[in-house]
């Protein structure tokens, strides 16, 4: 199904498009600020030429979203299962509250990314970023992987402040060679080991796949995992903390 929203369609018209349709593949072409695109679905493939607004793929539950062009705010709000990829940046709060799932961003994330992360059981989200971020880097992260790999080199310990303030579960791997500045007491920060790349090389290989990156050279660079300090006061406030 080829759909071709423009500025004049109502966003809530363009949804219920996509709802309603049997089709499976669905092409959004000059998408322009349309909202809650694939909000709530599964079993299906949405390719958006253009840009979507806020809340793409909000409670997503199973379907796999390509953006060509960049994203707006909260991508991923609250997402289930399904994969999300982004040719471009994205906006603030990318991934609020993901509870499953996938984002892949080719580019800048902006501030709050990942915030309210959270894993349970089988459910564990995954977010990578390939360029920088802004403040707040997994604030409250309570569980899943956060992967900024600064790709272009404008420089993690400068732009990416305060992160994991307030983390309590999950792990956030940084590429870099020196940790930002001012990150809080409640988390560990530590050079990743073999062991802790074997983790996230799954990620980082479909990450390449995507946007067409060199896998090796990656992972042959220096990382840093931060994850919670076991005397973190948050964490005694959930039941359960796993990545």
């Amino acid at each position: 199904m080829m759909i071709r929203p423009g500025a004049e369609m109502h966003f809530q018209t363009l949804n219920e498009a996509i709802r309603s349709t049997p089709d499976t593949d669905i092409m959004i072409e000059n998408c322009l600020g349309q909202r809650y695109i694939g909000a709530g679905l599964s079993g299906k493939t949405i390719v958006i030429n253009g840009t979507p607004g806020n809340a793409l793929g909000a409670y997503l539950d199973g379907c796999t979203i390509h953006v060509h062009g960049n994203s707006q705010d909260a991508t991923g709000d609250t997402m289930n299962e399904g994969t999300i990829y982004v040719h471009g940046n994205a906006g603030d709060a990318t991934g609020y509250a993901m509870r499953g799932g996938k984002i892949f961003i080719e580019g800048n994330s902006g501030y709050r990314t990942g915030i309210h992360m959270k894993a349970f059981q089988e459910k564990v989200p995954v977010l990578v970023v390939g360029g920088i971020t802004g403040s707040f880097l997994g604030e409250y992260q309570a569980g899943g992987y956060i992967i900024v790999l600064d790709l272009n080199n404008q420089s993690i310990e400068k732009n990416c402040n305060f992160v994991g303030t307030g983390m309590h579960g999950g792990k956030i791997f940084l590429r870099t060679e020196k940790l930002p500045p001012n990150l809080p007491k409640q988390i560990l920060a530590n050079p990743a080991t073999k062991e802790d790349l074997k983790e996230i090389e799954p990620f980082i290989h479909e990450f390449c796949e995507a946007f067409g990156r060199e896998e090796q050279e990656i992972l042959d660079s220096d990382f840093y995992v931060l994850t919670p300090n076991s005397n973190n006061p948050y964490k005694q406030l959930y039941t359960r903390n796993q990545c």
